[in-house]
This record gives C-alpha cells, sequence and structure tokens, in this order.
C-alpha cells in the first residue's frame, strides 16, 4: 500500500497536482459535478502536455540536426513549455511538489510579510517549479529537501518580482489594482530602466501609426508557424537538399518536409498550451479560493499581456526590438563560446512585448525601442550560461527561455557550487 502510494499515486506528477485541486475545489465546498470535473481536468490537461511535447520535441530534434550540418553548430531554442514537459519523465515528482507547496508558501509569505502578491499566473509557477527541480537536482540535491528548499524558493519568487515591478506598473496603468506575475521580470525590470536611461516620455509609442497588417503577430498559432517556416526553410538552404532528403526525410522534398515540421513545431506548441489553460484554469481557481480566506488584502499578480491594452504600439516595437537582438546575439554567442540560442518567437513576443510597454512608460518609443533590445540580450545570452551549468541533463534542442529563470538557475547553480555541493 505504501509503495501504492508513494510511487503510483504522489508519483505520478499529474495526479499528484490533480490531488491538490481536489483539495483546493473541496475546501470551497464546490459541487460534485465540479469538484469531478476540475479533478479530471487537471490530470488530464498535464497528461496533454506530455503528449504536446512528443509532438513539438519530434520537430526540435530534426532542426536541431539540420542546424548542426548546415553551420557546425548545435543550435537550441528557447521554450518553456518544451522543456517543461520534456523534463517530466525525470523530474515530474519534484517539480509537482515545489509547485504545490511553492504556492502555499506564496500564501504565507504574502499573509505574513510586506509583501501582498498571490501569484495566479499558474503556467510560470509550474515552468519556476521545474527549472528550481532541475537546478536543484543538477546541484546535487535531492529529496526531501530539494522539495523544502525549492518550495521556499519559489514561494519567495512568487512576492518577490511582482514587488520589483509594481512601481512601474502604477506608472503604466495609473492604478494600484493588480500587478504583474510573469517571470520575465527581470528584462522587464532593465527595460523600464534603460528607457529611463536614454528615452524620452514625452514621445510615447502611441503616437505612432502602426500598420494593421502586422496584427497577425497577435495571434500565436499563426505567428509561429509563420516564424518557424522561414527559420526551418533557411536552414534547410544552408544544410542541402541532399542531406535532408537521404538523411531525414525519407525522400520527401526538402522544402515541403521543412514546411512540415515547422507546422508540426507549431502544432506541438498549441497542444502544449492547450494543456497548460486547462491545468491552470481548474488550478488557479482552487488555489485563489485558498488564499482569499488565508491572505486578505492582497493583490493579484498576473500574466504579462495585462500591460498590453496600456502600449498597443509598444507591444508591436517591443516584440520586433526583441527579436532582432536575439538574431545579433545567434551569431555572437559562438564567438564567446557559449551555444547558439535560436531566437523563439514566443519568448520575444511575449518578453519582447511586455518589456516594449515598461521600456515606453519611462522612455517613450525610444525607450520602448532600447528596452526592449537590452530584453531581446538578456534572453539570449542567459539561456545559453543556464545551459553551461546545467550541463547534461539529457534536454536537447530547447531550454528555458524567459529572464527570471535564467536569473534563478544561476544563483541556484553558482551558489550550490560555491557551497561545495555541485
Amino acid at each position: 500500500m505504501l509503495d501504492l502510494i508513494m510511487k503510483d499515486i504522489l508519483g505520478t506528477p499529474s495526479i499528484l497536482v490533480g490531488l491538490f485541486a481536489l483539495l483546493g475545489l473541496l475546501l470551497q465546498r464546490k459541487s460534485a459535478a465540479d469538484v469531478v470535473s476540475g479533478t479530471l481536468k487537471t490530470v488530464m490537461g498535464f497528461i496533454i502536455i506530455g503528449a504536446g511535447a512528443t509532438v513539438l520535441i519530434g520537430a526540435l530534434d530534426v532542426f536541431s540536426q539540420m542546424f548542426d550540418h548546415a553551420f557546425h553548430v548545435q543550435g537550441v531554442i528557447p521554450n518553456n513549455e518544451a522543456i517543461v514537459a520534456a523534463a517530466q519523465s525525470k523530474f515530474g515528482t519534484s517539480t509537482a511538489l515545489i509547485m504545490v507547496f511553492g504556492m502555499i508558501v506564496n500564501i504565507i509569505l504574502a499573509r505574513f510579510t510586506p509583501l501582498k502578491y498571490i501569484f495566479l499566473t499558474g503556467h510560470h509557477t509550474l515552468f519556476m517549479a521545474c527549472l528550481i527541480a532541475v537546478s536543484l537536482s543538477v546541484g546535487g540535491m535531492n529529496g526531501i529537501p530539494l522539495v523544502i528548499i525549492g518550495s521556499i524558493i519559489l514561494g519567495f519568487c512568487m512576492v518577490a518580482f511582482p514587488a520589483l515591478l509594481q512601481p512601474y506598473v502604477r506608472k503604466i496603468t495609473g492604478s494600484d489594482d493588480f500587478a504583474i506575475g510573469h517571470f520575465g521580470t527581470v528584462g522587464y525590470f532593465i527595460s523600464a530602466k534603460v528607457g529611463g536611461w536614454f528615452g524620452n516620455k514625452e514621445k510615447p509609442t502611441e503616437e505612432i501609426k502602426v500598420p494593421k497588417s502586422l496584427g497577425f503577430l497577435r495571434d500565436t498559432s499563426v505567428a509561429v508557424s509563420l516564424t518557424m517556416t522561414i527559420f526551418f526553410v533557411v536552414v534547410a538552404l544552408f544544410a542541402g537538399q541532399s542531406f535532408i532528403e537521404t538523411k531525414l526525410s525519407g525522400g520527401s522534398n526538402f522544402i515541403v518536409f521543412s514546411f512540415m515540421q515547422a507546422i508540426t513545431f507549431a502544432a506541438g506548441v498549441y497542444i502544449i498550451l492547450t494543456g497548460v489553460r486547462m491545468l491552470i484554469a481548474e488550478i488557479v481557481p482552487a488555489f485563489k479560493g485558498i488564499a482569499d480566506k488565508v491572505a486578505p488584502d492582497t493583490k493579484p499578480a498576473l500574466d504579462c499581456p495585462t500591460v498590453f491594452p496600456f502600449a498597443p504600439n509598444a507591444v508591436i516595437i517591443g516584440f520586433l526590438f526583441s527579436f532582432i537582438a536575439g538574431m545579433i546575439s545567434m551569431f555572437v554567442l559562438p564567438l564567446v563560446g557559449l551555444k547558439v540560442i535560436v531566437p523563439g518567437l514566443v519568448p520575444h513576443f511575449f518578453t519582447g512585448a511586455a518589456a516594449g510597454v515598461f521600456g515606453n512608460a519611462t522612455g517613450g518609443r525610444r525607450g520602448a525601442m532600447l528596452g526592449s533590445f537590452a530584453n531581446g540580450l538578456i534572453i539570449s545570452f542567459l539561456p545559453a550560461i543556464l545551459l553551461v551549468l546545467l550541463g547534461d541533463v539529457g534536454f536537447e534542442g530547447t531550454t528555458f527561455g524567459d529572464s527570471d529563470f535564467g536569473i534563478i538557475g544561476v544563483l541556484i547553480l553558482s551558489i550550490m557550487k560555491l557551497l561545495g555541493l555541485a
């Protein structure tokens, strides 16, 4: 019985998180139908994430082989969903435990400290829990100490990062009603600082007329498909028709094959996002319901797109300049002995767009451009440095994308190395 509980129930991440949702729903005295539905959807969300990972990682593997043959370097595409899904087989249990107990630490800190923030961006809670689990494991920690330390780190991040940004959020929104709970905080903070240093807030981005033709960038699925098609086809041209058709495509035309792999990548992202949304849609209400009772007078820390409506032009400018910085970094990184980080649309769109809004708040259009460019450099170099410290943990072709993951991962591994634990 003990083996059944520890290995088959608590050792299965999807069931573990489902049990947390079940507990939260029961404590809120939800109807039997809501309890059953919420619990099953939570478990299903975790399973869908794994299914999407299988699709996406297959496309990433093809891209990595093409990139390596074309340029004789290994290209890595940062994608939080992909690496979290890939990590589930080895780090799933510790990730789930850190996520659950980290959320509890968040509530405790919000209740008893001046950091009155409840982090409600559930998918980033999952991503950070995974990053912490992987980093502590690589650093030499395991078992109960890993879960305890990891949960404390996660809970602290969930209140500290929103607090760091709140002065700028008030400037953007003109109110103090909510905070930003998204682990691209360091990039947004630096963007705001750069905007203040070099920009001119008297010339905001919203005075610029942006072509409606760029509106497709707001549809993540279409934007990922188009961007990855460009990447795959360009790399295919450099890799050569012969290599692809003899080694990878089984004789299919190399351009058609590359196009299909790009769409497969986008489909994998879509499947994973669907699973994440399903998972979070059930976890967050359960978590918030408990938090409202235990930690009143707190601010909700929400996903970064909540600031997009306050400066729509800065959103597009931020994405473009962050992406440009990523493209430049792609050629600079191997010169300093780091792996090539291929600029992925998902991190550059969401964090670049938000960085543009923060840069615009302090430095207008110039602040949006320079601030988001700085963000692009950050989310290119930090993942490359993190890859060096993580070493070979079995993830090929992808890594964590946003700035705070790099900061926390590098700090954890550096401290453990200094302490002689790693």
